[in-house]
């Protein structure tokens, strides 16, 4: 740990849930225009209630120095920053930034007061972000990722410079350690609220979270700390595609435990999820009048007709994650190069957010379909060493395959399904092991045919003319001519007497030339 404080008993199976501590704040979404750029990630700043806007960004209200700042909840970065005015904050003389995968911020350090999901927080250190096109007054980002990804507990280098949840479970040491989010979609029939966020504590309805698999968090090694975030890993058959079968993936992870998973991200500030381009390909290329284009906000992404109904899956600890085909194709307002209507394929190939440390990011589209609570173990700044290790748990939301089918055909005004028949590229690929093997021996048995045919001739070549008691016809050219053979005369007829006729010479152009 940076800094030793005040110890930390870090196991949430340890500590019993104190209601009078734990906080639940609303998530509520505002809409954005595509042309406002659909962004990997959007601008950033605190928290309290969270709102889904058009299926791109969480937001969340806080209070600073006494100002309200509607910020994005983003678990996959670390410090907190926003835009406008604070009364009374004290600045530093350091300054911070932070690179996302598309965008930065940068800014002075200054501290003031946070309020925070019920909590208050004394000199809470933060980014003060001038205002421009991507920054607009009142708004900000608030990061709950682990403490190392803080770049302004760097700029400051001690305990002063920790993030708003590090600080709150240190000063509340009856706090179990851990947060959890819940986030829903703005176009759900069932209009449910948007979502939750909790702070040691699991939202009513959600219980059986508790009792789903501990996934643990892969720590990167000490030299990319920077680079932690709330990470696990996913399962051998991870990936299932809309044929129901497994998607083969290789992990790109050098560092990893296990070379046959991938390690995943679980990221609320992305608003598409970030997948290897080969699962990308395979969840979209077979669907209706799909197309590859090359968006200048986006990036390369697919786009199909918006009644596509796509069902993707993953497996983390043995347990199945549907994915609401809602999510899978996003209605984002987008038209084509001929002005016809389309949507996005929410699960985009992975370019400016790749990373060394892990293969996947998932983002909104994911976490709409998973309630997540995240257990911050000792990566807590100032908890005792070796206390726990982290930990996440989650629990499936897509279960009723029917009803999650109604729902996109009430929403989409029908339904076309992907046709999952194999390409004959597609079937050579699957059956690959099977065709090198005949390819091999139908290879090895015409080699064999012609080296017996080849073999064969040269033993015919060897053998006399009259081989195998048959006597050639043909009279050797060295023996003399045999004698004369005068016939008789056939049938009672002899030919005339005297000498036989002489016939005029046959002459042709070429005889006179030579």
């Amino acid at each position: 740990m940076r800094s030793s404080v005040i110890p930390l008993l870090c196991s949430f199976a340890a500590l019993p849930v104190d209601l009078a501590e734990a906080v639940r704040v609303g998530i509520q979404g505002t809409h954005t225009s595509l042309a406002s750029r659909l962004q990997s990630r959007t601008s950033l700043s605190g928290s309290t209630s969270v709102s889904d806007s058009s299926n791109i960004q969480y937001t969340t209200n806080i209070t600073l120095g006494g100002s309200s700042f509607a910020v994005i909840i983003d678990t996959g970065s670390s410090d907190l920053y926003v835009t406008g005015t604070v009364s009374g904050a004290t600045d530093t003389g350091k300054t911070a930034g932070v690179q996302y995968a598309i965008g930065s911020i940068e800014g002075p350090v200054k501290l003031a007061t946070l309020d925070f999901a019920g909590y208050t927080v004394q000199n809470q250190a933060y980014i003060d972000v001038p205002a421009s096109q991507t920054a607009t007054v009142g708004t900000g980002l608030i990061g709950l990722g682990p403490n190392f990804g803080s770049q302004v507990h760097d700029a400051l280098n001690n305990a002063s410079g920790d993030t708003a949840l590090d600080n709150i479970f240190r000063q509340n040491t009856t706090t179990p350690n851990f947060l959890s989010i819940l986030l829903q979609r703005d176009d759900d029939p069932a209009g449910v609220f948007p979502g939750e966020l909790t702070i040691g504590e699991v939202i009513p309805g959600f219980e059986n979270v508790t009792s789903q698999p501990k996934l643990n968090v892969t720590q990167v090694s000490t030299n990319e700390r920077g680079n932690q975030h709330w990470q696990v890993l996913l399962d051998n058959d991870g990936v299932i595609g809309p044929d129901g079968k497994v998607i083969d993936i290789d992990t790109g992870v050098k560092s990893t435990s296990s070379k046959g998973q991938l390690t995943v991200v679980f990221d609320s500030g992305f608003s598409l999820p970030q997948v290897p381009k080969s699962v990308s390909d395979a969840i979209y290329s077979g669907a209706p009048s799909a197309d590859f284009v090359q968006d200048s906000g986006l990036g390369a992404v697919w786009t199909l007709p918006c009644d596509v109904e796509i069902n993707i899956a993953f497996k983390f600890g043995g347990v199945t994650f549907p994915i609401n085909p809602l999510d899978t194709v996003l209605d984002l307002n987008a038209t084509n190069d001929d002005g016809s209507k389309v949507c996005i394929g929410a699960f985009q190939p992975i370019s400016t957010a790749a990373s060394p440390t892990f293969d996947m990011v998932l983002g909104m589209a994911f976490l709409r379909n998973a309630y997540l609570t995240v257990n911050f173990g000792d990566f807590v700044d100032g908890s005792v060493n070796n206390v726990a290790d982290p930990y996440i748990q989650m629990l499936p939301l897509t279960n009723d395959s029917s009803a999650v089918h109604n729902d996109f055909v009430k929403v989409r005004g029908g339904s076309r399904s992907v046709d999952t028949s194999e390409s004959f590229a597609q079937r050579i690929k699957s059956h690959l092991g099977i065709v090198i093997a005949v390819a091999a021996v139908a290879g090895l048995l015409i080699l064999g045919g012609i080296a017996y045919c080849c073999l064969r001739n040269r033993r015919l070549g060897r053998t006399p003319a009259g081989f195998m008691n048959l006597q050639s016809s043909y009279q050797p050219l060295h023996d003399p001519a045999p004698p004369s053979y005068n016939m008789g005369p056939v049938g009672g007829f002899a030919p005339p007497p005297g000498p036989p006729p002489q016939h005029a010479n046959y002459n042709n152009p070429w005889d006179s030339h030579y």
